[in-house]
């Protein structure tokens, strides 16, 4: 074990809190570490919502870059955020055990919940379910780490923002004021994290395979099938979750349109022997129903943004 791994994070704090886990994992099973924090353009561009910087990945492109010139060798990224086609050259090393699925609103009172508001999030799956729930209220746009996008919260007038659950625990930043979104369907592989090593270094994949928690790896890869089968390339107001629970996977997915006014939706129980096609299945399900119609209006309405 002589050789030392480069991890590569983007810099944020929950990301480095993230790859620090990696670190201190591989440590104790007797590897030496080197952290190599990278700043993406999804971190340094703030004023435009993801969607219409027109790729996916945006977050973990320029780690993708750093590992195939040999900068480092493996990266560690929060799932949701990850492309489910990966570069030519890089492979899934692991899967950790999955935290916290759920989003929550963190607010400034809940009054005006029955009455008009105004919610913050950068995610299209969000304000989609959102204004599902609440078509009186508006969504704005919100950028940034989780650090900036409390900041930003905490000096507006916006009523509250959305976040993932998972983010704010892991560095100890969960509020008092939030509401569990027990009805939102997070998006596919929230609250998982992803190593990812290139495909031709052994040691690296058997190191990073060591940390790898096979139902998280499961269930996400069902959730990103059916995403990636919805979607095919296109950012989609998508949400996905997969539970394993005894020897069945339960499943509950949908579609919906930007706006919030239509909803495709699916939940399905299989034997968890039966895993394999799963997330596909699902997905062909509300393409069939209707939502192959919904994706092309979807696509066209961000390709005129």
């Amino acid at each position: 074990m002589s050789r030392k791994i480069r991890i590569g994070t983007r810099d944020s704090e929950l990301a480095l809190w993230q790859a620090n886990t990696v670190k201190n994992a591989l440590e104790a099973l007797g590897y030496e570490t080197q952290l190599i924090p990278v700043k993406s353009q999804g971190d340094l561009v703030l004023d435009k919502p993801l969607y219409e910087f027109g790729i996916t990945g945006i977050f973990t492109k320029t780690l993708d870059v750093a590992m195939l010139t040999n900068e480092i060798d493996i990266a560690v990224h929060s799932m949701k955020d990850v492309p489910t086609a990966l570069p030519k050259g890089i492979v899934e090393a692991a899967v950790m055990k999955r935290a916290h699925t759920q989003d929550i609103l963190v607010h400034k009172g809940t009054d005006f919940l029955n009455e008009e508001g105004i919610i913050a999030t950068g995610s299209l799956r969000r304000k989609a379910q959102w204004l599902h729930k609440y078509p009186n209220h508006e969504v704005v746009d919100l950028r940034g780490n989780v650090n900036t996008r409390l900041q930003k919260l905490q000096d507006s007038d916006w009523n509250g923002a959305i976040f993932a659950a998972a983010g704010l625990e892991r560095i100890n930043l969960k509020p008092e004021s939030y509401v569990d979104l027990k009805w939102m369907i997070p998006a596919p592989a929230q609250g998982a994290m992803l190593i990812v090593a290139k495909e031709e270094d052994d040691f690296c994949r058997k190191a990073a395979g060591a940390l790898n928690h096979e139902r998280s790896q499961i269930c996400v890869h069902i959730e990103r099938e059916f995403l990636r089968t919805l979607e095919g390339g296109c950012t989609a107001p998508i949400g996905a979750l997969a539970v394993i629970e005894g020897d069945k996977i339960k499943f509950h997915g949908a579609l919906f349109s930007v706006d919030g006014s239509q909803k495709f939706e699916v939940r399905k129980y299989v034997e968890l022997s039966q895993k394999d096609g799963f997330g596909k299945a699902c997905a062909r399900e509300i393409l069939e129903a209707g939502g192959a119609e919904l994706m092309k209006e979807i696509k066209a309405s961000i390709n005129n943004l």
